[in-house]
């Protein structure tokens, strides 16, 4: 068969910032005032907004999403050799941010019906698989202290956490929440963000919410939020002398990202909006399609859809997912895979993993589609029309 090429029309990307509102406003004001580095009135004015919608006492500006779940895990005590227990589909940062620590991830498979971090498959860990000894919960094939749960809150939904924070108080371990992809989020009425010991966010370019890089911690313990900015800021004991009586690190958000933050948090919910007004759409027009699973939302959740995911099956479909992609970009049409299996990258490998199956399935098939907060209806069309023009064309032929 013949795919049309790619048309005149414009492309359209999978997912890019919408930058409106009072972003020229506050940015002027940092140019005219020279606050244009990590200090500054509209960095500690992030923080407060950010710490008021996720619905926590502290927050605690970084340079990166990455930044904040490195410093979080020291500030919550993992040591080197420890392990931590991380979703094994998510971006690679989490994994990364425990090896910078010295510690070992430990990847658990993702649940059916929600694509996230499986609470079944903790509870077989820590109950079958760890043994305590000397009041620390040890894994017996590692040998390594048990110290933390990391879920990820992947694509906009959140993890079921009442199973995971139960599990982690049973076992005395950490709760941290990755919720880079996820502001806005709830869980049972509450945001993501409050579930757990602390959380990290992410305002990447791609994000709902974006200072074009940066990330933030949040978190209800005064003395975790005090050791975060401390850390962050080079670990300054003195400022005029510049005493450093330990190792930091330059991990602070300038006032000009701040500043676009400022004005992004002011639109979050009409932003969120958008992001469920896609996901309707998307979902109503793929429902009953042979082939293509549309984007779960539990009963428990309310999701901000991300970047809004089908799964393709290509022995209904007709095509594969990674077929289906290329023959969308032919047509102008940004769509991309979910990432590697943590397990499976080769950056971690020897990692344990808890499962797998799910992980294996999700990536074979999961394609995430345009999901920009500024998509124009007729591009979203287009995007659907190509994808049921695709399977048309396959039972016809």
């Amino acid at each position: 068969m013949t795919w049309p090429t790619r048309s005149s029309d414009s492309a359209i990307p999978l997912s890019v910032p919408e930058l409106g509102g009072r972003a020229w406003e506050y940015l002027k004001e940092c140019l005219d005032t020279n606050w244009v580095s990590s200090a500054g009135p509209f960095v500690e004015r992030f923080e407060r907004m950010v710490a008021s919608v996720v619905g926590t006492r502290h927050a605690v500006a970084t340079a990166s999403g990455t930044a904040a779940l490195h410093t979080v895990l020291l500030v919550a005590g993992v040591q080197p050799d420890d392990e931590v227990l991380v979703s094994a589909v998510s971006f690679i940062a989490p994994a990364n941010a425990v090896r910078y620590v010295g510690a070992w991830p430990v990847f658990i498979d993702a649940d059916p019906a929600t694509w996230q971090m499986d609470p079944q498959r903790v509870d077989e860990l820590l109950t079958q698989r760890c043994r305590r000894r000397g009041g620390a919960l040890v894994n017996r094939a590692s040998g390594r202290r048990v110290r933390a749960i990391l879920p990820v809150h992947i694509l906009g939904h959140p993890c079921d956490m009442a199973p995971l924070v139960e599990l982690a108080r049973r076992h005395d371990l950490v709760v941290i929440e990755d919720a880079t992809e996820s502001l806005g989020a709830a869980y049972r009425g509450r945001r993501v963000g409050t579930l757990g010991d602390a959380a990290c966010f992410s305002f990447n370019g791609n994000k709902i919410v974006t200072t074009g890089g940066g990330g933030m911690v949040v978190t209800d313990n005064p003395r975790w939020a005090e050791r975060v900015r401390y850390l962050t800021t080079q670990a300054k004991d003195d400022p005029v002398e510049s005493i450093h009586r330990e190792v930091g690190y330059n991990y602070r958000l300038t006032n000009l990202q701040a500043a676009l933050g400022c004005a992004q948090m002011e639109q979050l919910e009409d932003h969120i909006a958008a992001k469920r007004r896609i996901a309707r759409t998307y979902a109503e027009a793929f429902a009953g399609v042979p082939g293509i699973s549309v984007m779960p939302e539990a009963p428990w959740a309310s999701s901000i859809f991300w970047l809004y995911t089908i799964l393709v099956e290509e022995a209904g479909y007709g095509m594969s997912s990674r077929v289906l992609r290329d023959a969308l970009g032919r047509s102008g049409i940004e769509a991309r895979p979910l990432w590697q299996p943590l397990h499976r990258s080769p950056a971690h490998r020897g990692s344990e993993v808890v499962g797998g199956a799910m992980a294996k399935r999700l990536v074979a098939s999961a394609l995430s589609l345009p999901s920009s907060v500024g998509l124009r209806e007729a591009d979203q069309r287009r995007v659907i029309d190509q994808i049921l023009q695709a399977a048309a064309h396959l039972e016809v032929a």
